[in-house]
């Protein structure tokens, strides 16, 4: 019940945030904290648990839901569940921590939009019957769209109702391709489920497979995203507070890649191979282009949301390259992206928050007043171009060294996206840092906890640069089994 409770933690504790403010704003605060915390150490404890796994499976919670199509209430947890889910309760930790002082109106509405966007990305990770994947799929979907609609930025209501129907046009799709899996299965087998172990190796007609799996790879591409699908994701990024921010970046963009990994891969294998050839492609476009996009802009934002759709396109690269290697290299892309890019956009909103602008003309020589600020912004600089010994070099490293074998040219042009990774990441620092000043005298330097949240990231970035076997070795079991099928 353990996978059931976490989730119920972070819906009940919403419920108590929008209940709690008509009393009191401080304790809607706390009661979020401690939510997430609360599930932080639930998954500590898994992962102390199941660190040394045996079985790629950990844990499989079944129970009746609506039995009479066929719809359990299935959760499971494996290595890359576990991964996800401990991202998620990280960032979702930090994300209230972020939003302690900036969020000032309707707070309760706001942390229980932010703790059941958080639960339906947690039910997204765990869920093993695709109705209720689906289900946990829309949850986390209404949340965001108030988080950006109700406390973003100029052009909020813009943002998002783009991402709104962005999204919801690729759910829609991979509903039909739900529903068409298991009007199929049931007539091949008798059997009409939406369990995914039950729908695994369904029989059908090329024709019709090629036309399941890209509902199913669609709505993935959106959410990942993948150019072209990627055109919400700057605007979504700019206008959205500072934690909608950091859980766009650290973790809707994952649940797009976990869906691929997860759905598309086992349940479409003859499938899945066909679209690499594309699909390869279509990353190394997405490496290259988003870094010349994010090269260009001058709204710091929107630069560290360009450079999303650059990192996700080595996601996948990995993802298709069906390399072991490969696939290790993208669980860790996964996690390291989620923490560097969110601690940039949390460094964004704390200069945001100083300086009124998020324009990089108006900004420059801040280093001067604010030396820890510009510290800790190189380091997660540093580590977003890839340097070694941070999170992001490991990454990166293993996704091109497995990539290589299958395509030498296009991994040598991805590789090229890493040069210009240097050139934005250099440029953006410049701008804000360096230089004569231009503003943001008299500001004050990090605040005790400002400090906390980036001493976390920080720390975590660095940790898995220098030590990321634990990770390597719990996903391993999931890697091996993607490769086979």
């Amino acid at each position: 019940m353990i996978l059931a409770v976490m989730i119920e933690i972070l819906l009940i504790g919403g419920v108590l945030c929008w209940l709690a403010a008509r009393w009191s704003a401080a304790a809607v605060k706390w009661i979020a904290l401690a939510a997430l915390l609360t599930d932080l150490g639930l998954s500590a404890w898994c992962w102390f648990q199941y660190r040394d796994p045996g079985a790629p499976w950990f844990i499989d919670f079944r129970t009746g839901w609506i039995p009479s199509f066929g719809i359990g209430f299935h959760l499971a947890l494996d290595g890359l569940s576990l991964v996800m889910l401990m991202l998620t309760f990280f960032l979702g930790t930090l994300a209230v921590l972020c939003s302690w002082k900036e969020i000032k109106e309707r707070t309760g509405f706001f942390f229980f939009c932010l703790l059941w966007t958080l639960a339906g990305i947690s039910g997204v990770f765990v869920a093993m019957d695709l109705f209720l994947f689906y289900f946990f799929w829309e949850v986390m979907l209404v949340p965001m769209y108030f988080l950006i609609a109700l406390w973003g930025d100029t052009r909020r209501r813009y943002a998002a109702y783009k991402f709104f129907i962005f999204t919801q046009t690729g759910g829609l799709l991979m509903l039909l391709s739900i529903l068409a899996l298991y009007f199929i299965h049931g007539q091949n087998s008798g059997v009409y489920t939406f369990d995914y172990f039950g729908l695994l190796n369904t029989a059908m007609d090329a024709s019709v497979s090629k036309w399941v799996v890209s509902g199913f790879f669609i709505a993935f591409a959106i959410k990942l995203p993948v150019v072209p699908f990627h055109n919400w994701l700057p605007d979504a990024h700019s206008e959205a507070p500072t934690a909608g921010s950091l859980v766009l970046a650290g973790l809707l963009l994952k649940t797009g890649a976990y869906g691929i990994l997860r759905f598309v891969l086992p349940l479409f294998p003859g499938d899945s191979a066909a679209i690499a050839r594309w699909a390869i492609p279509l990353g190394v476009i997405g490496i290259v282009y988003g870094a010349v996009l994010a090269f260009s802009q001058t709204d710091l934002k929107r630069l560290i949301a360009y450079t999303s759709v650059s990192h996700m396109g080595f996601v996948l690269l990995g993802i298709f390259s069906y390399r072991e290697i490969a696939m290790q290299g993208t669980v860790m892309q996964i996690l390291t992206h989620g923490i560097s890019t969110g601690a940039l956009f949390v460094m964004a909103g704390m200069l945001k928050e100083r300086l009124h602008t998020r324009d990089l003309g108006l900004m420059g020589g801040l280093w001067t007043g604010l030396p820890y600020t510009g510290g800790v912004f190189m380091l997660f600089t540093m580590a977003s171009l890839g340097l070694p010994m941070l999170g992001n070099f490991i990454a990166e490293f293993l996704i091109l060294l497995g990539a290589f074998s299958v395509s030498p040219v296009l991994t040598v042009l991805a590789s090229g996206g890493l040069v210009l990774s240097a050139l934005y990441s250099l440029r953006m620092a410049q701008k804000v840092f360096l230089g004569p000043m231009r503003g943001g005298t008299g500001v004050k330097d990090l605040s005790g906890r400002e400090w906390l949240l980036l001493a976390a990231m920080s720390i975590s970035i660095v940790a898995l640069g220098l030590f990321p076997q634990p990770v390597i070795d719990l996903v391993r079991p999931v890697v091996r089994l993607l490769v086979s099928n």
